[in-house]
């Protein structure tokens, strides 16, 4: 028989992208004990297949390669529909003249490193030669024609950068393939489903009324991110507003495209087909 009165734990991603999705969640008020554990992706993706972390965030990359292990939640995700202004391509040349050059990569996010390189192999017809190194702007572009950063690094480099061209990957993304791209997904482990489904459902909603709350009022995270990291609310004002955070029909397809091209190109070792927990179903993503 399961063992039911471990105690739950929910896996947490702490870039600020995923802020409003977390922010309201309070395991006090779950009628079980739970706790939130905030980790480096790496720690967290290892956890949510391994079982150790029942429930939470990964990246989308991550889901992907685990996705025997793991079922999608619905209606949250990271998204955008065009720009994401958290995922950047610093360059000395145009876009089109990238096509053999020297690209350094972030050493921070599977799925932003090989969306850049599907959109370079799709959109531009190139084979650029990569290198992964620690994100800072400066070193990296001693050593590459471009870089790429994400998070608050890609952030921070934009309010300064004064000599690259920039491209945002999440534009990129949606002019060339039509669809928004999810970058980060809510998931629970299989097993996790099978052994306690009231409290997985129970902790799903938590996020859910994260979500709808920080959508009613996004002041508290603006004014923390401001503080935290920098820059101005009106800044982060403009950057949690434009984020979708729901996973409806035009994220799932945005997503089911992205993990073909990846399987195209030899990044994923299946072609995945996105699963989501519904009301204890299991659906399969629409093509």
């Amino acid at each position: 028989m399961p063992n039911n009165d471990k105690k739950t734990v929910i896996g947490k991603i702490s870039y600020t992208n995923a802020w409003p999705l977390f922010y309201h969640v309070d395991t006090d008020r779950l009628p079980f004990e739970a706790e939130i554990t905030s980790a480096v992706p790496a720690v967290l993706n290892q956890g949510m297949q391994q079982g150790n972390i029942h429930i939470g965030a990964l990246s989308s990359f991550a889901y992907g390669e685990a996705a025997d292990k793991l079922l999608l939640l619905p209606d949250l995700s990271v998204s955008s529909d065009g720009e994401v202004n958290s995922i950047l391509l610093f360059s000395r040349k145009p876009l089109e003249q990238l096509g053999r050059s020297v690209i350094a990569l972030t050493n921070t996010s599977a799925t932003s490193v090989n969306l850049l390189k599907i959109l370079m192999h799709k959109a531009l017809g190139g084979s650029p030669q990569y290198l992964t190194l620690e994100p800072d702007l400066d070193s990296m572009m001693q050593s590459a024609d471009a870089a790429l950063l994400i998070g608050d690094h890609a952030i921070k480099a934009s309010w300064y950068n004064e000599q690259y061209i920039v491209t945002d990957l999440g534009r990129w993304w949606k002019e060339w393939s039509g669809h928004p791209m999810t970058y980060a997904v809510w998931a629970v482990n299989r097993d996790a489903v099978l052994q306690m489904p009231w409290k997985m459902s129970r902790i799903a909603r938590l996020f859910i009324e994260s979500k709808q709350r920080s959508e009613q009022d996004l002041q508290p995270i603006i004014h923390e991110a401001a503080a935290r990291i920098g820059g101005t609310a009106e800044y982060w004002d403009a950057y949690f507003h434009n984020l979708n955070y729901n996973f409806g029909l035009d994220q799932q397809q945005g997503l089911r495209l992205y993990f073909r091209y990846a399987f195209e190109l030899g990044l994923l070792k299946r072609d995945v087909v996105p699963e989501l927990w519904i009301d204890n179903m299991v659906m399969q993503v629409k093509e």
